[in-house]
């Protein structure tokens, strides 16, 4: 497969919205991807969230993704905080 550019419509919740100023993120990605290269390409784009980048996690079609989860157009991606419970 051709390596192709696109534009990748990332979710952002909690302190990632606050910070990017908006619920979605575009990026500039090419694909085949892994969420490890978004998360870069979210972090160059919106430097604002790199001090933020080794607590992030990234969900890929509504499940955690590792950083070598594969991502392809039309995938559904997010990035946020780690969510605390109890």
């Amino acid at each position: 497969m051709t390596p192709e550019p696109i534009t990748l419509n990332v979710l952002v919740f909690g302190q990632c919205r606050a910070l990017v100023g908006a619920s979605v993120a575009p990026v500039q990605v090419v694909v085949p991807t892994t969420a490890a290269e978004v998360m870069a390409a979210v972090c160059r784009q919106y430097p604002q969230l790199a001090p933020l980048r080794g607590s992030l996690l990234v969900a890929v079609n509504e499940e955690y993704a590792s950083a070598e989860t594969p991502v392809k157009p039309g995938d559904d991606v997010a990035v946020f905080p780690p969510i605390a419970g109890g």
